[in-house]
């Protein structure tokens, strides 16, 4: 079944995000703007999710670890960097924008979107 684009979101909707390299791996920090983002991310992104959005970067596994005090979700992916910021010959060989690569992935909209859009509280 297609889904119609009006019912598409980025991820970067309900979140903001920040990465950067350890060595041949990178960190990819994704934080949610409210308790209800947080509580969808939990729920829906995944280590395997994350893992097939960058299969063509060729890692070799994602880890994820909760960040329930920041409202974050963290994740190692381990060889994505191509041997890193002194061996890689990629363009971003230090990992800066995985983060907002990953905040450009398309999700269903969630149907407590409001809850979790910035400054919703407000």
């Amino acid at each position: 079944m297609k889904m119609s684009s009006a019912t598409l979101i980025t991820l970067s909707d309900i979140a903001h995000g920040r990465s950067g390299d350890k060595g041949n791996h990178a960190n990819v920090a994704i934080i949610a703007y409210t308790p209800a983002g947080y509580a969808w991310l939990r729920e829906h992104l995944t280590a395997e999710r994350v893992a097939a959005y960058f299969a063509p970067l060729g890692l070799s596994r994602v880890e994820r670890f909760d960040v329930p005090n920041v409202l974050a979700v963290n994740f190692v992916l381990y060889d994505v960097l191509a041997g890193g910021a002194s061996r890689s010959l990629r363009i971003d060989t230090q990992g800066k924008t995985l983060a907002l690569a990953l905040l450009q992935m398309c999700i269903e909209r969630p149907h407590d979107y409001e809850a979790m859009k910035r400054n919703s509280h407000e």
